[in-house]
């Protein structure tokens, strides 16, 4: 019963598909299959912190200041003003020192290198496929680059600077009956002007984009990516708080300070001092507060201590109840020395 049955059922269905059928629906299903592959994997969009970009290139300009003013301690001895006229030169060998042991090695400069930055070739990044991974790929720079970088950002401020000083120095502003002087100090003035609104509309770009912070770095397609995707910016905030609090102590010294009466804090002192029986075996013809000889001596009653007019009277003013500086007896009143009669009194 269960072969008839077979048999009929196979008689009325169709013929069964070849066996490599289902290579040829492979075939003709895997361009399709890779093109929506293809259009799912987009680039993956990276964000670099601006405020890090900035940071390192304000870190870079420390660290020449620094090392410029270690190298100008070696010049300590020479007569004045012998390395003023050479400093765009040995500005230009510090930033050429810094870009030859970083860029040109492939390792990232001072400051870029605390902010876990890195330079990378904009040119050569892959946007799609297997060797995306986290958006942070791409090698860094070519000699061609490094070698521009270098000409652009060393060699360019080093003439720039030599032409600015140059012709200051020879005066071309002020050259109205030369007109070629004049004509070459008009074009370096519209140079930098039009350099200056270039370096301005870049850095609204960059603010908007976060990318290529300066016009050298847009022209070479040098972008600044994160060394490690993993590191964060590690800041530490604990030297501003220590500046924080001495800066609030300070303050506060500052406010209360006018208000203490000097004098009065150390005669309440004085007692307890170590040196007190010194303090009284000092020179008796010295005034006890300015310690020199009074011009006008005046002594205070009734200890009869010797003392300049004027440090005696304003003291007298200042407190109502002063008290002897070698003795720290109330003084009642003052009189000229050698004089029975009393002169000042007080209350």
């Amino acid at each position: 019963m269960g072969k008839e049955t077979l048999a009929s059922s196979s008689s009325w269905g169709a013929d069964p598909p070849p066996e490599d059928s289902w290579i040829d629906a492979h075939r003709g299903l895997l361009p399709r299959w890779r093109s929506l592959r293809e259009s799912s994997q987009m680039p993956i969009p990276i964000s670099i912190s601006r405020v890090n970009q900035f940071d390192a290139a304000r870190l870079d300009v420390e660290m020449t200041a620094m090392l410029k003013e270690q190298l100008v301690k070696v010049f300590s001895l020479m007569k004045p003003g012998f390395l003023f006229q050479y400093e765009p030169e040995l500005d230009a060998f510090l930033e050429f020192l810094i870009w030859r042991f970083s860029i040109w090695v492939d390792k990232p400069t001072p400051g870029n290198a605390l902010m876990n930055l890195r330079y990378r070739d904009e040119r050569a990044v892959p946007t799609r496929g297997k060797d995306v991974r986290t958006g942070l790929e791409g090698p860094g720079l070519s000699v061609s680059q490094k070698i521009w970088y270098c000409l652009t950002i060393v060699g360019g401020r080093y003439v720039w600077s030599r032409l600015q000083s140059f012709s200051a120095f020879r005066r071309w502003g002020d050259f109205e009956q030369r007109p070629l002087g004049r004509r070459l100090w008009l074009l370096i003035q519209r140079v930098e002007g039009l350099y200056k609104a270039a370096s301005f509309s870049n850095l609204l770009i960059f603010l908007y984009t976060g990318r290529y912070r300066s016009i050298i770095e847009r022209a070479l397609k040098a972008r600044l990516v994160y060394g490690s995707p993993n590191m964060n910016r590690a800041v530490s905030f604990e030297y501003m708080n220590r500046q924080l609090v001495w800066n609030e102590f300070s303050e506060m010294l500052l406010l209360l300070l006018p208000l203490l009466n000097s004098s009065s804090i150390k005669k309440f002192l004085l007692p307890f001092s170590k040196d007190n029986s010194s303090g009284s075996s000092s020179n008796e013809s010295e005034c006890p507060i300015c310690h020199a000889n009074p011009t006008i001596p005046f002594v205070a009653l009734p200890c009869q201590h010797r003392y300049c007019y004027y440090c005696l009277r304003t003291r007298c003013a200042a407190v109502s109840s002063y008290r002897c500086a070698r003795c720290n007896e109330a003084v009642v009143a003052i009189q000229r020395h050698g004089l029975g009669e009393s002169r000042t009194s007080k209350n």
